[in-house]
């Protein structure tokens, strides 16, 4: 089974008057935005890279393949839990509905690379999911997959 994991994070909305919602808690300590944007048919879904301050080891760079793995329909290790309060499913379903509309009109893949230093999250309201790669190699997944796994944990917890 891949070490790969894709962990749906639930987090508490933060609203301040008319500002959007906002995470209180961070994927990891020290967590550090590297890109940002918003995806989706309506754009209202935020996409980020986020770094975690982990030095790599020495030997782990070392011994580290350079090519990317497709692993589209593997089985993956996906954890829930929650910081606080829980999501609203229809949020969740936002999110995979824009995984989708990404999938048709950008690509069905996208890539990541290995780490806790390239984090993807995607966020609308109380919903909150990311993909953190703990393979010790670069994949490529599916936007469609990662969609199938957002609308599953949404109706668990739901």
């Amino acid at each position: 089974m891949l070490l790969s994991s894709l962990a749906a994070l639930i987090s508490v909305a933060v609203l301040v008057t008319a500002s959007p919602a906002a995470r209180d808690v961070g994927v990891c300590t020290g967590e550090v935005v590297v890109s940002e944007t918003f995806i989706g048919e309506e754009k209202n879904v935020k996409l980020q890279h986020v770094s975690c301050p982990v030095a790599p080891t020495v030997a782990k760079r070392a011994i580290a393949p350079r090519q990317t793995s497709d692993v589209c329909g593997n089985a993956c290790e996906t954890n829930c839990f929650s910081s606080g309060s829980e999501p609203t499913s229809n949020d969740c379903h936002v999110i995979a509905d824009a995984l989708r509309f990404q999938s048709q009109n950008e690509s069905a893949l996208f890539e990541i690379e290995t780490g806790v230093n390239n984090t993807v999250v995607l966020t609308f309201e109380t919903c909150t999911t990311f993909y953190v790669n703990q393979d010790p190699f670069d994949q490529l997944y599916c936007r469609t997959d990662w969609a199938t796994l957002v609308d599953f944990a949404s109706h668990v917890l739901s």
